[in-house]
C-alpha cells in the first residue's frame, strides 16, 4: 500500500464523518461537503493518485 492509496482511505472516513455531521446537524453544506471528500479519497485509494491531481481533475468538472 503506497502513501496515496493509505491518504485515501483517510479521506474517505474524514469524509463519512463529515457526512453523518452534516445529517445530524441538518447542514446539508457539510453532508454535501462529506460526500465529495469520499469520493476524491476514493479515486485517491483505487488509482493511488496524489490529491493534487485528484483536485485539479475535480475542478475540471465544475
Amino acid at each position: 500500500m503506497n502513501k496515496d492509496t493509505a491518504k485515501g482511505s483517510l479521506k474517505q472516513i474524514k469524509g463519512k464523518v463529515r457526512e453523518k455531521w452534516g445529517k445530524l446537524t441538518d447542514d446539508d453544506f457539510q453532508s454535501a461537503k462529506g460526500n465529495l471528500e469520499y469520493i476524491k479519497g476514493k479515486v485517491q485509494e483505487k488509482y493511488g493518485i496524489a490529491k493534487d491531481e485528484i483536485e485539479k481533475e475535480f475542478s475540471k468538472l465544475s
